[in-house]
């Protein structure tokens, strides 16, 4: 497998709405050579909800990782490392 991302944890915080959400996002190797994208989504605090999707190519694992940063990015979600900056 070509080098994966390292696991992305995302949160989105507005108190003015009481609203305290994560989403999570890692790539792991299957005992078949495929490669699943793991997603994890919920309220912080709770061990919210999963989905697994499963790509024969890494490159496509990949990419639909990238695509779903991109898009909770757009929505208000940041990075960890980026609100311990803040």
């Amino acid at each position: 497998m070509p080098q994966s991302p390292a696991p992305l944890h995302l949160t989105r915080r507005d108190p003015s709405c009481n609203m305290s959400r994560f989403y999570a996002l890692s790539l792991e190797p299957t005992l078949f050579g495929e490669v699943m994208l793991i997603r994890t989504w919920g309220r912080i605090g709770t061990s919210g909800q999963v989905k697994v999707q499963t790509f024969t190519q890494p490159a496509e694992a990949i990419d639909a990782l990238d695509r779903l940063r991109h898009q909770k990015l757009k929505r208000g979600y940041r990075a960890e490392s980026d609100i311990a900056d803040a």
